[in-house]
């Protein structure tokens, strides 16, 4: 069997937040995320324009079997990236990395939500600059 067309890309991640008002606050006020559709108070989805991001409320301590390394949130300019960091810190948001450029011309920087998820924020050529060819490769 052959593969199917391919996927248009990822746009859609779904959190359980153990401090579902705090996780918003970070998303929303901070990040400047969109209210989408909130369906019920325990269930809230995000949105920047292109993308997805689904807020579940958790009943408690989150255990299982899945292991989430960081979500991440494309810049347009590497300049963008370090003043993401200025403001993110300035508002106590916990830092994991300062900003550093990778070998393939992405510059990122690593914080925590409120919940302890890790999110990138990063400048991607590929992705930053509309996918143009030869504008970078993997991080």
């Amino acid at each position: 069997m052959q593969r199917p067309p391919a996927t248009r890309g990822l746009h859609h991640v779904a959190l359980h937040a153990v401090d579902f008002n705090a996780c918003r606050r970070f998303y929303v006020d901070l990040l400047g995320m969109r209210v989408e559709w909130q369906p019920d108070p325990d269930n809230l989805y995000l949105t920047s324009g292109s993308d997805n991001l689904a807020l579940h409320r958790a009943s408690g301590a989150i255990e299982g079997p899945q292991h989430l390394d960081h979500i991440g949130f494309i810049l347009a300019r590497p300049a963008d990236v370090d003043a993401w960091f200025e403001y993110l810190r300035l508002h106590d948001v916990s830092m994991r990395s300062e900003p550093r450029t990778h070998r393939d011309g992405a510059r990122s920087f690593y914080c925590q939500d409120p919940d302890g998820n890790t999110v990138q924020m990063i400048y991607h050529p590929p992705l930053s600059n509309g996918g143009e060819p030869g504008e970078g490769g993997n991080k």
